[in-house]
């Protein structure tokens, strides 16, 4: 199975917040500039279609799984991710996106956005890769 992942964003090293239990046994949640690069992750690693009230949030990096991983695919990736935060993330200003092939994986596209909160100017940066399919390798887990 393919799927996004993202290299040094933080989401898997301990860090407070994200969804957590209160001393009341309820749900805490994130606020700030934390919120804001959730809402990062999850717009960029959602497809459009797959919110039902919101049909066209997401991106279209999902698009890519099949590209080489060339300077075009590269500059696709660094479109669809501006155009999805222009969008659906107001709270953002885009610094800089760029994206390039992995060095150690030739079908591992690495996109690095760098970005300001704007309300706290707090910068911030995701750093995210999509798996890109090569067209002659068969699919894992389907039908033969």
């Amino acid at each position: 199975m393919r799927a996004f992942r993202f290299v040094g964003a933080g989401f898997d090293a301990g860090r407070t917040g994200g969804l957590a239990l209160t001393a009341a046994g309820g749900l805490a949640m994130t606020d700030g500039d934390e919120s804001v690069r959730q809402a990062l992750f999850l717009l960029l690693s959602t497809t459009p279609g797959e919110r039902l009230m919101r049909p066209g949030y997401g991106s279209r990096l999902h698009r890519l799984v099949f590209a080489p991983n060339d300077d075009t695919t590269a500059g696709l990736a660094i479109h669809y991710v501006r155009q999805a935060i222009a969008r659906w993330e107001p709270r953002v200003e885009v610094i800089d996106v760029d994206a390039g092939p992995d060095p150690d994986d030739a079908w591992r596209l690495v996109i690095r956005l760098d970005y300001r909160v704007r309300a706290s100017l707090t910068p911030g940066q995701l750093v995210f890769s999509v798996d890109l399919l090569p067209a002659d390798e068969p699919e894992q887990g389907g039908s033969s």
